[in-house]
């Protein structure tokens, strides 16, 4: 498994712009994930964006099960580890999304950053 595409957002619009421009491109939706630390705000950006949000089809029975009883940090990082990241990647992240920041996090592509630069 290559190392998913993460970028972190302060902005929900420019998130969902960049889920589109990549959608152009031929990312498939199917691998565009978006991950924040508050529940409905992740629907909601997901939702509008057309991406994913990391569910029970991504992560394994014991880590979905296990975060029913983990506490919002640590289901997070599970999350970000169950698409691929590292544990000190996942603990990075999970700190951003404490200070607000939402993350758009793409699998199964290696050219996210040209493909964004190239739309600007």
């Amino acid at each position: 498994m290559t190392t998913p595409y993460v970028k972190k957002y302060t902005n929900d619009e420019e998130l969902q712009q960049d889920v589109n421009t990549l959608s152009r491109q031929g990312v498939d939706k199917e691998n565009i994930y978006v991950l924040s630390h508050d529940d409905d705000r992740t629907k909601r950006v997901a939702d509008n964006a057309g991406a994913n949000k990391i569910g029970m089809k991504e992560m394994d029975m014991q880590s979905a099960v296990g975060n029913f009883f983990n506490k919002k940090g640590d289901e997070l990082r599970n999350k970000l580890i169950e698409v691929g990241l590292s544990d000190v990647e996942a603990d990075n992240y999970e700190e951003e999304m404490d200070k607000g920041k939402v993350l758009m996090i793409v699998t199964e592509t290696n050219n996210v950053d040209r493909l964004l630069s190239d739309n600007m």
